[in-house]
């Protein structure tokens, strides 16, 4: 944790331990090494050459003590298996009831849902922390296995009482001079609101970044400009008209929802099941829960 995060007190805080317990247990490890595995220098902190060599090695054998729980879990079955699954924050409306009907069949497995952000999803990805993953942007990675399973349409959403709401439809252009509350920079829907204008030769003005769709919703619902997220992550709002979906020229910006899971690890029994169901089911549970 100390090599991927170069930091001491970082690492303790993802560890949930005091920063002299991590320094001790570095200093032992050093010691057995016979060798430094980090250097200082200012206030940073950097692998040695020794440290890159065991911080490869590290997770080599890490991988491999996962890759024997999986092979237990497999030993055991489907029925009494462990799932851990992270998903995008905007996948969390409707991941937590598709978990609830797949948990239905398997009433003996054991599931682990993390709801979190795409930086850290895909580290803990890399990292082989979990199982699979839910997300609206994979990477171009070839070292992960792929695969798109559900429409994820991009909407338009303001205020009841906004102006645009009774001028629908409406020309693309007049966003142009609208505000907007938008998501994190290097956020899927990030980049795929500031594509879509790019790619109209348009420009729009920001007040507000947010890292939460819930924050963003609340926004707008605050009047405090036009929002541009998930159809999947507003189904409460428009059902109490706290939001309107605006008729836009062009919209919605047409995405999808992926799995995602390392090309070469090994799907116990349970995750091959998710997966299957999610690729069999996930696309018509999503439509019933968007309609």
């Amino acid at each position: 944790m100390v090599a991927r995060l170069l930091s001491y007190t970082r690492a303790s805080k993802e560890l949930h331990l005091s920063q002299p317990a991590v320094s001790m247990q570095i200093k032992q490890l050093e010691e057995n090494a016979g060798l430094p595995l980090f250097e200082q220098i200012g206030r940073k902190i950097y692998l040695t050459e020794a440290g890159r060599e065991m911080y490869h090695y590290s997770r080599a054998i890490a991988e491999q003590l996962d890759e024997v729980d999986d092979v237990f879990e497999q030993l055991k079955g489907v029925k009494s298996g462990r799932l851990e699954i992270t998903v995008a924050t905007t996948a969390n409306a409707f991941a937590t009831r598709m978990l609830s009907m797949f948990s239905k069949q398997f009433e003996g497995s054991t599931v682990s849902l993390d709801v979190t952000n795409r930086e850290r999803l895909l580290r803990q990805i890399a990292d082989n922390e979990k199982d699979i993953a839910i997300m609206g942007r994979p990477p171009a990675d070839a070292e992960l296995e792929i695969e798109p399973f559900a429409d994820n349409p991009l909407v338009v959403v303001a205020a009841p009482d906004h102006p645009l709401v009774a001028k629908q439809p409406i020309p693309l252009y007049m966003l142009q001079d609208q505000t907007f509350v938008v998501r994190e920079q290097g956020s899927g829907t990030r980049t795929a609101m500031e594509r879509f204008f790019d790619e109209h030769n348009l420009s729009i003005t920001s007040s507000m970044e947010m890292n939460e769709n819930e924050a963003i919703k609340q926004a707008v619902q605050a009047g405090m400009g036009l929002g541009i997220v998930s159809i999947h992550t507003i189904e409460l709002e428009l059902e109490t008209n706290r939001l309107v979906i605006l008729d836009v020229e062009d919209f919605p910006i047409m995405r999808h929802w992926y799995l995602v899971h390392r090309k070469e690890k090994r799907l116990s029994p349970i995750t091959q099941a998710f997966k299957d169901f999610v690729l069999s089911e996930g696309r018509n549970l999503i439509s019933n829960i968007s309609t």
